[in-house]
């Protein structure tokens, strides 16, 4: 994260710097178009879009990070790894297996694709795998 922190001010720092470069060289041509104008505006496009790259960047990993965190919560959220307050117990779903969650999420996840690729008749799918994400040691999943 140091790193992605430190690229990106890096990146407005030589940014800051091109747009004072575009200030100076207009000043110094009389706020006239000349070689040494058309430079500094090009040197400042090229740091704009590598600030740009860089904030990217940084939204990339905090996205990341925010999608790792919310994964890790609701593992723990429901395998009951979560503990309550002290005298407070925790109220809600019963906790489920770590196992079950993941097959869940597959399912989910297999659900997604078919959607995406138009067929969204899950009933009579024509992936033959479609029941595949579900375990049949739950009663859940087979009692229809």
């Amino acid at each position: 994260m140091d790193n992605i922190v430190d690229s990106l001010n890096n990146a407005y720092q030589d940014f800051l710097a091109a747009a004072a470069g575009v200030l100076e060289a207009k000043e110094a041509s009389g706020s006239q178009k000349t070689a040494a104008t058309d430079a500094a505006l090009e040197n400042f496009k090229q740091r704009w879009e590598l600030f740009r790259v860089g904030c990217d960047q940084a939204e990339e990993f905090v996205e990341s990070v925010k999608q790792r965190i919310g994964s890790e919560c609701l593992v723990d959220e429901a395998t009951g790894s979560v503990a309550g307050k002290p005298g407070h117990p925790i109220v809600g779903l019963p906790p489920i297996s770590a196992v079950r969650l993941e097959q869940m999420s597959k399912a989910v996840r297999w659900l997604v694709i078919e959607l995406q690729q138009g067929s969204g008749n899950s009933a009579g799918s024509s992936n033959p795998n479609s029941n595949a994400p579900f375990d049949a040691r739950f009663s859940e999943d087979t009692a229809q």
